[in-house]
């Protein structure tokens, strides 16, 4: 019978059993990826696109974006800060407990979408309204160190997308970062 070993085999975490690593899937780069996408005659491709959407939710959210939404930023931006919005007004805030956990959830999927745009203003415009829909709750924001925790590291990522953008743009946020700091 084989030892099992503590060493994680790629994929796994935890054990490994003899043997077992060359039966999982050498993964290509992303480099050897492009190279043989564009090897793919077109109609190749929209079946790879679709397999991929009915995969995973994101993928199919990620495509939604590409496809629908990239070329419209702005009005990216405006449904996304409406329905942050509406996450707001329906969270459940009898509790800390239950605030907290419902700000987290709210984030994660900010999160997400600033991640679908990849665009630094995005991100900038997103977060400021997230931090200035989490200062109207009027929560006690001192009282929880999480809370605070969450609160200032927004403020920070905020900041350190604002230094990527032209100055004229980060003149424009300046004021609402600052009142967001007070």
């Amino acid at each position: 019978m084989g030892k099992i070993s503590p060493v994680a085999a790629p994929g796994v975490i935890g054990l490994s059993l003899p043997g077992l690593n060359d039966f999982f899937m050498k993964i290509a780069s992303l480099t050897e990826i492009k190279r043989e996408l564009d090897t793919i005659p077109g109609d190749g491709l929209v079946r790879i696109c679709l397999r991929l959407a009915a995969y995973r939710k994101e993928n199919k959210e990620l495509l939604h974006y590409l496809l629908f939404e990239s070329h419209q930023e702005d009005g990216y931006v405006n449904a996304i800060r409406e329905e942050v919005t509406v996450a707001f007004a329906e969270m459940n805030a009898g509790t800390m407990y239950l605030a907290k956990k419902s700000i987290r959830r709210i984030l994660r999927t900010l999160k997400k979408y600033i991640r679908y745009s990849g665009d630094k203003q995005t991100e900038v415009e997103l977060l400021i309204h997230f931090c200035e829909a989490v200062k109207a709750l009027n929560l006690p924001l001192r009282e929880s160190k999480v809370l605070m925790n969450l609160y200032e590291r927004q403020l920070a990522s905020i900041e350190k997308a604002l230094s990527t953008l032209h100055e004229d743009l980060q003149a424009d946020y300046r004021g609402r970062i600052e009142e967001l700091k007070s």
